[in-house]
């Protein structure tokens, strides 16, 4: 589905951001680049170990991001931006944003027209959905454009919730 405020549109899809075929998409990454768990992981599993050349890059601070092939992937970059300092600690909703703005940065340096996003900092990370994605539609009013930006969740609960928020933040939401 779509959403739209001041002529921007986002897609919202429900489904494995590593099914995304377009130009890239985006690692919520630890400052150390470490692919373990999570999106992370699953990134990892499907685009192979190739896209862990990310590690070289290390340490990247939160609000900057690198890219690496995306691999077996059906994209062509993986934008790797920290949501956590560290492998298991918690995000904040700033780092949200900073990682959001850091990735579509990357992007336009990259010529990316299409992008995906999971839920930054969300999850293990410890922010709630809603928090994620309000961080996230900040930063793409501000730093989208452009770019078509998708942003990928993986249950119908997790949608509806996200939708709520959405809606709250003066989005229209158009099936």
């Amino acid at each position: 589905m779509k959403i739209v405020k001041n002529n921007i549109i986002v897609y919202i899809e429900l489904g494995d951001i590593t099914e995304f075929m377009g130009d890239a998409i985006v690692n919520p990454a630890n400052t150390l680049m470490i692919m373990g768990g999570g999106v992370a992981g699953a990134i990892k599993k499907r685009g192979g170990l190739i896209i862990e050349e990310a590690k070289k890059h290390a340490p990247v601070p939160i609000g900057q991001a690198i890219a690496t092939t995306a691999g077996e992937l059906r994209d062509k970059y993986v934008i790797h931006a920290p949501t956590v300092q560290y492998p298991a600690f918690p995000s904040t909703r700033e780092y949200a944003y900073q990682a959001t703005k850091a990735a579509l940065l990357k992007a336009r340096e990259l010529s990316v027209e299409t992008i995906a996003f999971p839920l930054m900092g969300a999850g293990v990370y410890g922010l709630s959905p809603g928090e994620s994605i309000e961080e996230m539609l900040s930063a793409i009013v501000e730093f989208s454009d452009g770019l078509e930006v998708h942003v990928f969740v993986r249950s119908r609960d997790l949608l509806d919730n996200v939708l709520k928020h959405i809606e709250r933040s003066g989005w229209i939401v158009i099936d």
